[in-house]
């Protein structure tokens, strides 16, 4: 019986890690990257066909405007500039386009394209091979990107900035930090003056997004702020090509408030299940491997006030070339003539890293998808980082960590090892019943039984270190694959890259001997065809470890090692007891 416990275990442990790669590849997974060529900063003109708010059908780039007139107002006759503003930080390169004001690529120049690559890792991007920009503005009555004649094209000073031009300003714990702002102006005929200003800290990647409407004209004029985020259906560029198991992160729309922390909306559903959600302190954002892009709704400001948080409205929708939109819409500003109103949002293009994310909206950190095992894994990334915190390399805190979750594990598991130890020494007398008793099945179950309770055995005890490790083991694959942190991290030697697989299979076939070894110091089945099948399971998990991360299979090394040492230790501690018990008798 507890042969068979300890077999179903393993062929459950086998059966539900594959079955769960191949659900999570068949809900999120999406065809390999083409290799991509490289292009020039380039911005197709993804604003073009963005018609009047007023006029537009529901599937429309530019939200609806809830007002029931039709803007009359026409575009200035300001100087026209298509030449894109490169705006460079520490953490960022990005390119503005004057025409509308949207983010039309980023480059995050603290992550590689590519292992060993000396290309920034492309975020937002406008050209032939990918549309992903991040887009914002003023619809509405009087807004100008509800303008029959297209979106506005906004009066820039210079067409490049960077961290020298930015001013050094105090934070609230009193420490200096660079602070860098783009100003856009655009004026309408009547004396309206539109402000968007793009604010970039030292250090940081929220971009705070501010739209200033001073009121100069003789009318009241009334508007509403959107950021969107618009994509195509094009693959995840951050995926990992390396292995079979290293496919199926998530990549599509995301949503939360602080009722509805985290949900997730894949872009063909878009339309069928469109977010349609009012909520002040929401965010909306497309997630994919390692990264995310967010809106965050901010503050409104009317003339002499001070900011408050406004609800927006949460909307996804699919336009008519197929792009998938997904944004916020701020309520009705009217600001009356003579005075000035500011209404600002926050955008985010990053890596997901949960202490940033969590700060910006209730939820954004749960980007960070460790699925249905997420307290586990939580509490492993926790460690984890502990553990880099003092040795300042992942694959060392892995080790540390294991060594950890063993000394935690270890009363319970002691007591199982030593069951199975006790197994392994009666095992000659449960040999000698079966010859004795032969075909009597009862007799033979009754006195093993028996014989159970006298050497105070449980068979079944044998199957806890595996029921223990098999949440802890498919909780540390959610965080290797989630987990930014760890992407393009080395160890040592060879292991470059503990997020992906082992380059020369050598950690996978140092699991198979672990296991091999392990597998020697419990009792053996009694029945030959268990036997076979139990010898074979280092082959099989082997063979299923090569695909995995090299951090993974790092984690499994140590843990079998522990194992080793600690069922030889209770091994022979048992033998030992049942020797001196035999002289005593």
């Amino acid at each position: 019986m507890q042969q068979w416990a300890r077999f179903a275990i393993l062929g459950a442990m086998f059966v539900v890690a594959y079955l769960l790669i191949l659900a999570w590849q068949k809900d999120y997974g999406h065809a390999e990257t083409k290799p991509q060529q490289e292009a020039a900063v380039v911005s197709h003109e993804v604003s073009a066909d963005l018609p009047n708010a007023q006029t537009a059908p529901a599937a429309s780039d530019v939200p609806q405007a809830n007002i029931a007139t039709q803007q009359t107002t026409t575009d200035a006759t300001a100087p026209v500039s298509q030449q894109l503003i490169s705006v460079q930080t520490d953490l960022y390169h990005l390119w503005i386009n004057p025409k509308g004001g949207d983010i039309v690529r980023i480059e995050l120049l603290n992550h590689d394209k590519n292992k060993d690559s000396d290309e920034p890792f492309v975020m937002l991007e406008s050209d032939a091979k990918r549309t992903y920009v991040a887009q914002s503005g003023l619809i509405g009555l009087n807004g100008p990107d509800s303008n029959r004649n297209g979106r506005p094209v906004y009066e820039v000073e210079k067409a490049t900035y960077t961290l020298a031009d930015a001013k050094a300003e105090k934070t609230k714990d009193g420490k200096a930090v660079k602070v860098l702002s783009v100003p856009m102006v655009y004026k309408t005929p009547d004396g309206v003056e539109i402000i968007k200003t793009f604010t970039f800290k030292q250090g940081e990647y929220p971009i705070v997004v501010n739209h200033k409407v001073v009121n100069r004209s003789a009318q009241n004029w009334q508007g509403q702020m959107f950021g969107q985020i618009k994509r195509d259906n094009s693959d995840d560029p951050g995926k990992s090509d390396q292995g079979i198991f290293t496919l199926g992160t998530f990549l599509g729309g995301a949503w939360g408030t602080p009722d509805e922390h985290y949900n997730k909306l894949k872009f063909d559903n878009f339309n069928e299940e469109k977010l349609n959600v009012e909520a002040k302190g929401g965010w909306v954002g497309v997630v994919q491997h390692y990264f995310v892009s967010a809106w965050i709704p901010g503050d409104l400001k009317l003339t002499q006030a001070n900011g408050q948080p406004y609800s927006a409205k949460l909307e996804s929708r699919q336009s008519t070339d197929n792009m998938n939109i997904i944004g916020f819409t701020s309520p009705m500003i009217n600001v009356p003539a003579g005075t000035a109103a500011e209404v600002d949002a926050t955008f985010y293009s990053g890596p997901k890293i949960q202490s940033e994310l969590k700060d910006l909206a209730i939820g954004l950190n749960q980007t960070v998808d460790y699925g249905w095992l997420w307290p586990i894994a939580k509490l492993l990334f926790l460690g984890l980082q502990f553990f880099h915190n003092i040795v300042g390399n992942w694959g060392w805190s892995i080790i540390l960590l294991t060594v950890l979750v063993k000394l935690i594990l270890w009363p319970l598991s002691s007591k199982s090892y030593r069951s199975m130890a006790k197994m392994r020494v009666i095992a000659p007398e449960m040999q000698r019943m079966k010859e004795e008793f032969g075909e009597d099945r009862m007799r033979f179950s009754q006195e093993m039984m028996a014989l159970y309770k006298r050497e105070q055995v449980n068979p079944l005890s044998g199957c806890l270190p595996l029921l223990l490790q098999m949440p802890i083991f498919l909780a540390l694959y959610w965080v290797l694959m989630e987990s930014v942190e760890l992407r393009h991290a080395p160890w040592l030697g060879w292991i470059q890259d503990l997020s992906a697989m082992d380059p020369w299979f050598i950690l996978p076939l140092l699991m198979g001997l672990t296991m091999f070894i392990q597998q020697s110091l419990n009792p053996q089945p009694a029945d030959p065809m268990q036997a076979k099948v139990f010898k074979i399971m280092p082959i099989i998990f082997t063979v299923f470890m090569l695909f995995f991360p090299a951090g993974l299979v790092l984690y499994w090394i140590v843990n079998n090692s522990i194992t080793i040492l600690q069922q030889s230790l209770i091994n022979k501690s048992v033998a030992k007891e049942r020797e001196k018990r035999d002289v005593v008798k």
